[in-house]
């Protein structure tokens, strides 16, 4: 099972579209995993109809219509993965413990809100990742994105890309 992780997409504040890589990605992937922060819900739309599956949260900066039509966590199983979705794990001091606690059971936790990539495991086993921003990268020196290969109920591979960079803002 294919899977595109994708966070913090803040369209069209950050940039007026998803590059066309992750477009292309998205079509291409079984599932797609957004944790949050879209801010419009066109996107929302867009990723409906260009994936095969989507699994997806709410973040702090989405407003009342995307909070009505997404939850704050999305619990999915992928492929056997047992795999929880969030916009904002906390501070990084603490997170693998406080988030094991959090998700007991779960295998996967992916979260966004920082920008910033992060590859983890708990103590317990919970593999935690965020994938960054493909259109805001703020301090990162590049906009990113993951992917990921489920078999067997496991991460068989996970495989963080950088975006070209693009204009002023980075993007």
């Amino acid at each position: 099972m294919s899977v595109l992780i994708i966070s913090d997409t803040h369209l069209p504040r950050r940039a007026r579209d998803l590059p066309q890589e992750v477009w292309r990605r998205a079509a291409e992937a079984d599932v797609v995993v957004h944790a949050g922060d879209w801010v419009s819900a066109e996107l929302l739309d867009r990723l409906l109809e260009r994936s095969r599956r989507l699994v997806a949260v709410y973040g702090n900066n989405d407003g009342p219509e995307l909070r009505a039509r997404l939850p704050e966590v999305a619990l999915a199983d992928l492929g056997g993965l047992r795999t929880a979705v969030v916009h904002d794990s906390g501070p990084a001091k603490g997170r693998e413990e406080r988030c094991a606690a959090r998700f007991p059971g779960t295998d996967l936790l992916v979260f966004g809100h920082s920008h910033i990539p992060w590859d983890s495991t708990a103590e317990g086993g919970l593999r935690l990742l965020n994938p960054g921003s493909p259109t805001d990268r703020r301090r990162q020196p590049f906009c990113t994105y993951l992917t990921a290969e489920v078999r067997g109920g496991r991460l068989a591979e996970v495989v963080l890309h950088r975006l070209p960079q693009r204009g002023g803002s980075g993007v």
